[in-house]
């Protein structure tokens, strides 16, 4: 089965740069020529797109991260500079694809319970937490559930507040808008809070949605979560119903997410997109993604570049 080589640049990264690390892979043997008339732009972004006949896409895989390192090992260029994935063909090829998101620092540049934590005092306190968390180093729900109890008698009206002050990342909204136009299905799912996911999701229009609930009683935060948290088992078994109820084989589905949180649908994933990732899911993730355009992810997966 074929696969796809791809590499895409951080954006504003010179096309003489980006030429050399297609000359230096077609000098390793990876690329079977390193033809300029390939390169693609999108967003000040350097894209050129390889098939592989015939490969093994472990070995391929395999190939692109130690070719990557080795720039790095070079100091030719760093992580944050370049990202070569190998994309295997039943996703490239698929009539339909599901991509599924991580929200806090992935989907938006900030982590809402740190958002809200700051209206009681406790952002210091809850950050430390969330880290620990995010590395893997913390039970999830044990972590949100104590950190949730921090935001005890804060007013709602905090929810709307804080929704305000949320930044979509660099390319949140082309990526949605690129996959939709291609007929694609999106979703997002988060150990965040499905009061401040709402409008968010109503924004972009995404196909699905699902976050934890916060209690609420009079008008007041009362520092529970209701309902089953949103866990990395949650992450996944998310991402299989929704590709069954549109029939979408897990092999053409993607998931992309930054934390330990998001281990398990990046793994069951047909793509797992470690997008500035902590070590715990960038290490383990098929593709390792650490410049900040989120929309460099449809660049990997799709074929609408002039």
């Amino acid at each position: 089965m074929a696969s796809s080589l791809v590499f895409a640049s951080r954006p504003s990264l010179s096309r003489t740069d980006f030429a050399a690390v297609l000359q230096r892979a077609t000098e390793a043997g990876l690329i079977p020529d390193a033809d300029e008339s390939r390169i693609k732009t999108k967003e000040a972004r350097l894209v050129a797109k390889f098939r592989i006949e015939q490969a093994d896409h472990a070995q391929l895989q395999q190939a692109a991260k130690q070719f990557v390192d080795a720039l790095v090992a070079d100091g030719a260029l760093g992580y944050a500079d370049l990202c070569v994935a190998a994309v295997p063909a039943e996703l490239t090829e698929a009539p339909q694809l599901l991509l599924l998101m991580d929200v806090d620092s992935t989907l938006i540049k900030q982590e809402v319970i740190e958002l809200l934590a700051a209206h009681a005092g406790r952002e210091e306190e809850v950050a430390a937490v969330t880290e620990a968390a995010m590395r893997g180093e913390l039970d999830f729900a044990q972590s949100l559930i104590q950190r949730v109890a921090t935001l005890k008698d804060l007013p709602v009206d905090v929810l709307a507040e804080v929704g305000q002050r949320i930044i979509f990342s660099d390319g949140a909204e082309s990526l949605v808008k690129r996959f939709h136009a291609a007929g694609h299905k999106v979703g997002v799912v988060s150990g965040g809070f499905q009061q401040i996911l709402d409008p968010l999701a109503a924004h972009l229009g995404l196909d699905h949605a699902l976050a934890n609930t916060l209690g609420i009683t009079g008008g007041i935060l009362d520092g529970t979560v209701h309902g089953q948290i949103v866990d990395r088992e949650m992450k996944e078994t998310m991402l299989r119903a929704w590709a069954q109820e549109h029939q979408i084989p897990m092999a053409a589905t993607i998931a992309a997410g930054d934390g330990a949180n998001d281990l398990a649908m990046v793994a069951a994933a047909g793509l797992g997109v470690a997008f500035n990732a902590k070590p715990a899911l960038r290490d383990e993730a098929d593709v390792r993604l650490d410049f900040s355009r989120l929309d460099a992810i449809a660049d990997l997966v799709l074929d609408d570049l002039a």
